[in-house]
């Protein structure tokens, strides 16, 4: 077997049932039996589409494309049932580099918004946001005009906000720590800043972060932020530095993000997934997450349930 489907549910629901792994086998050239990675949660299916499909199970653009195809088909076999689906081939699918999003990803808020909330901005700030993560206008000025809008508010909000506002999303630790735990190294990359970073990056066991800094003085924000801006083109910078510096092949890398300036990230790592993103993101990412948490992530390198740390 050269390729191998992944098919990870909720984490509250028993949904990969038998039948629901017959269905996706069908559709699955030379499909094997499949493996349970986590009862009723989550399963592989070893499969070998051969020479036919133009797919050198190389990690090469042409497999990649394959691979998304191939879940495009099994999600429409399995008729819109509540399951992510991971294509890829087996070989080196467990990976050495992982580099995360923050906001939205990794946390279940975007930080901006928080802030601008104790202003009584949030829903000015929120749609700014929202029209920046989607690709509609450009990040770095989208970001400026936001941080602006802070000028002049207490920098002692942010123990606030991160104590009482700010969720760690779902699996986020487990992802982290496993993948450590099996000689990864981790990096939590974000457009946001380093007052939120610093402390959610030692919460989930990240061993770096990277964000935008917010200027301060007498313990006030200046509305400023510090240049350049980290964005797109950082966040792939950061995946290219990592790489090398650990002397890892690309395909050894794992990347996750939901907004457009992680795109570039997602489409260079080895594995770009998507997760609860926006829509131009999910359909250029190698794969997306749209139903379970983030330990789908270890699921789809093929760690089973009893192998996870936390």
């Amino acid at each position: 077997m050269t390729h191998v489907a992944t098919l990870v549910g909720a984490a509250d629901a028993q949904t990969i049932s038998p039948d629901l792994l017959a269905a996706a086998a069908r559709r699955l050239p030379g499909a094997g039996e499949a493996e349970s990675l986590a009862p009723g949660r989550a399963a592989d299916i070893p499969f070998a589409p051969g020479a036919a499909h133009g797919n050198p199970a190389d990690g090469s653009f042409a497999d990649t494309g394959y691979c998304r195809a191939a879940a495009d088909v099994l999600r429409m076999a399995l008729s819109g049932a509540p399951v992510d689906i991971f294509v890829q081939p087996l070989a080196g699918r467990r990976k050495k580099l992982f580099l995360a999003d923050m906001d939205s990803t990794m946390i279940g808020q975007e930080c901006i918004d928080e802030l601008a909330d104790f202003v009584g901005l949030k829903a000015q700030v929120s749609e700014i946001t929202e029209r920046a993560m989607r690709g509609e206008i450009a990040f770095a000025p989208a970001l400026r005009a936001r941080v602006a809008l802070l000028r002049g508010l207490d920098a002692a909000v942010v123990d606030e906000a991160i104590a009482n506002r700010i969720t760690l999303t779902p699996g986020g630790r487990e992802l982290v720590m496993t993948m450590r735990a099996n000689g990864a190294y981790a990096a939590l990359v974000s457009g946001g800043f380093t007052v939120f970073t610093s402390v959610i990056a030692e919460k989930l066991g990240f061993q770096e972060n990277r964000a935008n800094i917010l200027k301060v003085e007498d313990g006030k924000f200046l509305g400023e932020v510090e240049e350049p801006v980290l964005g797109k083109a950082a966040k792939l910078a950061a995946l290219k530095e990592l790489t090398a510096l650990h002397e890892l092949a690309p395909s050894e890398t794992l990347a996750v993000g939901d907004g457009a300036n992680d795109l570039d990230m997602l489409e260079a790592a080895g594995f770009g997934v998507a997760y609860r993103a926006k829509p131009a993101v999910a359909s250029a990412a190698h794969a997306r997450i749209e139903h379970s948490d983030l330990t789908a992530l270890l699921f789809a390198q093929g760690y089973r349930l009893d192998e996870f740390v936390s």
